[in-house]
């Protein structure tokens, strides 16, 4: 559904009725005015609506509608088309719940379709019609800045919630406190694949932005542009660290289990040597021959109550000197 559309003229909002009217009314106007319009979750005939009075590639629009594309920026004559990841990160249970936003950037347009409660666009909008200086100087590449800007800010964000439960964890491994198990460590590894996977591949097509052979003539918007690249490098590179350090991480946990697993036996076999004597003897005193040895003599039976007492006495102090009790 179409969730939101407006004409920017000098960065004020303006009420969008007819899409190819007023798309034709801002392109003979001087300046940065563009329609902006904002799609969630949208049926293959609200899009006919969009593509057919903005003109857009049909390659691009089968995309958006289909969704669940790999990350990417593709250029499609004067059109701009990203497929982007966004991501939330859940304090309750320590997920990172992910959406997808595909945006187009043309002549005087801007188009952005939502998938997922995670690709919430609201505040950048809010944030542009307060402050519409980015809308007034760079039009419909000023709101792509800004969408992409506050979408690494986001990365930033759960880079410094993941750092924080990855602290936890190594603290509670290396502590031996036994709070953590290993399917807390993989639940972790396996939200950093997720980020991983939203970030990295949006890594180079950012930086193309603000290349030379990128599509961006301002020098200031490259500045930004390589402002915004700068931070998603950084996410990207903690992101690497993150993974490795889990793998070690899970690798020193599984190690500590086997560790005190060999304990546990040791003590488990220690304790049944002990008890292997006794049993021995109380089983060849209950086999009732009258010729057995000592049957009939009065200290017999204390004289092998002694005996079994000081054998599990001497293996118990072998087995503590050996570190197995």
């Amino acid at each position: 559904m179409i969730v939101d559309q407006a004409v920017y003229a000098e960065g004020r909002r303006m009420p969008c009725t007819d899409l190819s009217a007023e798309l034709a009314r801002v392109r003979q106007r001087d300046g940065q005015d563009f329609i902006w319009i904002g799609l969630k979750d949208p049926t293959d005939a609200e899009f006919d609506q969009v593509q057919d009075a903005l003109e857009l590639h049909p390659l691009a629009v089968e995309d958006a509608i289909t969704g669940a594309q790999r990350v990417k920026l593709e250029r499609y004559g004067h059109t701009i088309f990203a497929a982007l990841r966004t991501i939330r990160y859940v304090d309750e249970t320590s997920d990172i719940e992910t959406g997808e936003l595909m945006i187009f950037v043309g002549d005087r347009f801007v188009v952005t379709v939502r998938r997922g409660e995670a690709a919430e666009l609201v505040g950048v909008r809010k944030r542009l019609e307060e402050d519409p200086g980015p809308m007034v100087e760079f039009g419909p590449l000023g709101v792509f800045h800004a969408i992409l800007d506050t979408i690494v800010d986001t990365y930033l964000a759960v880079d410094e919630e993941i750092q924080r439960d990855l602290d936890q964890i190594e603290e509670s491994v290396f502590a031996g406190a036994g709070g953590t198990d290993s399917g807390t460590i993989y639940r972790l590894k396996r939200e950093v694949l997720e980020f991983k996977r939203a970030a990295q591949p949006l890594v180079r097509p950012v930086t193309w932005l603000h290349e030379a052979s990128g599509p961006m003539q301002s020098p200031e918007l490259k500045l930004r542009f390589r402002d915004v690249a700068d931070h998603l490098i950084r996410v990207t590179d903690h992101i690497e660290t993150y993974d490795r350090l889990l793998t070690d991480v899970l690798n020193a946990h599984l190690a500590q289990v086997s560790v005190q697993q060999n304990a546990d036996m040791r003590k488990i076999s220690a304790w049944v040597a002990m008890a292997a004597v006794p049993t021995m003897v109380a089983g060849i005193y209950g086999m009732n021959f009258d010729t057995m040895p000592e049957l009939h003599w009065a200290l017999g039976y204390p004289m092998v109550i002694t005996f079994m007492v000081l054998v599990c006495v001497v293996l118990y102090r072998a087995f503590r000197r050996s570190g197995w009790l």
